[in-house]
């Protein structure tokens, strides 16, 4: 396993499942979902096992044969990035879920109904998967507590940063069950901290911290602010809560910054971090050519060390057409050697 010492690629979580496996209108239709959507599966509980398999080989050659250095398991088995593992969870009741009003329709979420405990490993099966079929580094992700506890109804803690830490101790349990079990990166996925910056500012990085309690791999936190197919094409220049991530315990800062144009000044910030800079566009299926997104890279090479700059798409790619997706994978993986073979001259 060799990865470059400076730009090493890698993908930020999901692929494209392939059409066979999942019905795609079905999960457009759902948007991101937060309970259990099992009417999306096109194969039947019998096989889907072993059809998720099937297609998670096929996601980890895409990515291998794109050229990414740190890659995933595509998520393949995942309905959406958070409900695989935050339905898993005692106390979380999704059968009967709750209407979250959302800006645009309303959303089901789990009720907490008990204490949030974690019953058993998760995702061990699914990373054990990964290495066995990948030479290459491999990265597992969970959602993370702060996006878990808002995207809930509350009916038993009555407190948004008791029940955002009840998740962060699962959450903690399940990551140290993965470095145990060999990743190479854990990342957390925390979306929603933009959500809501009061409550974020109050108690998020506390909660983040938790999870990340003597996880002793390379860990990460990815921002966005949407996938790119699903949200408007209009996104803020600018993240409310980023810059308090600097103190935080994660190795990795992941963020978007392709489609929103976003200021890498802020970057100044991250002395110690390394960033993981989303320079392809996902709100399209249109292939970026390499050229287009070594500019993007370069723009951030006067705030971020290349030492600590990792290229990425914008956020996960589960929402493009599979050749799509692989041919902006092919794209990044070459805007990386292009530049890398400026800096090293």
């Amino acid at each position: 396993m060799t990865i470059p010492s400076i730009l090493p690629t890698a993908v930020v979580g999901s692929y494209p499942q392939p059409d066979w496996l999942v019905d795609r209108s079905r999960l457009i239709d759902a948007g991101v979902p937060r309970v259990r959507q099992r009417g999306i599966w096109r194969v039947d509980n019998e096989h889907l096992e072993s059809a998720q398999n099937d297609a998670t080989v096929l996601a980890i050659r895409a990515q291998e044969n794109a050229g990414i250095d740190i890659i995933t398991d595509g998520e393949i088995r995942r309905e959406s990035y958070s409900n695989r593992f935050a339905t898993a969870l005692d106390g979380a009741d999704d059968e009967n879920p709750h209407l979250l009003a959302g800006r645009e329709f309303s959303v089901p979420v789990p009720r907490i109904v008990g204490p949030i405990r974690r019953r058993g490993p998760v995702e061990v099966e699914d990373l054990e998967f990964l290495k066995r079929h990948t030479t290459k580094a491999a990265k597992i992700t969970l959602p993370g507590p702060f996006t878990m506890s808002l995207q809930a109804k509350d009916e038993f803690y009555g407190d948004g940063e008791a029940a955002a830490m009840a998740y962060a101790e699962a959450v903690n349990a399940e990551a140290l069950d993965l470095a145990a079990a060999g990743a190479d990166v854990i990342q957390l996925d925390e979306p929603w901290l933009r959500n809501d910056p009061d409550a974020a500012n109050a108690y998020a990085v506390k909660a983040i911290n938790r999870a990340l309690e003597n996880v002793s791999t390379t860990t990460a936190i990815h921002l966005c602010f949407g996938y790119g197919f699903v949200v408007s094409r209009d996104k803020p220049k600018a993240y409310r809560f980023l810059e308090q991530l600097a103190d935080c315990r994660a190795n990795q800062i992941s963020v978007e910054a392709a489609q929103p144009h976003l200021d890498l000044g802020v970057f100044k910030s991250f002395t110690d971090k390394t960033i993981m800079l989303g320079v392809v566009d996902l709100a399209t299926n249109e292939i970026e050519e390499p050229a287009v997104l070594a500019e993007r890279i370069r723009r951030a090479l006067p705030f971020v060390a290349p030492s600590r700059l990792m290229p990425s798409p914008d956020c996960g790619m589960k929402y493009l057409r599979r050749e799509a997706a692989f041919g902006k994978l092919q794209s990044l993986a070459a805007a990386a050697r292009i530049v890398r073979t400026e800096l090293n001259g």
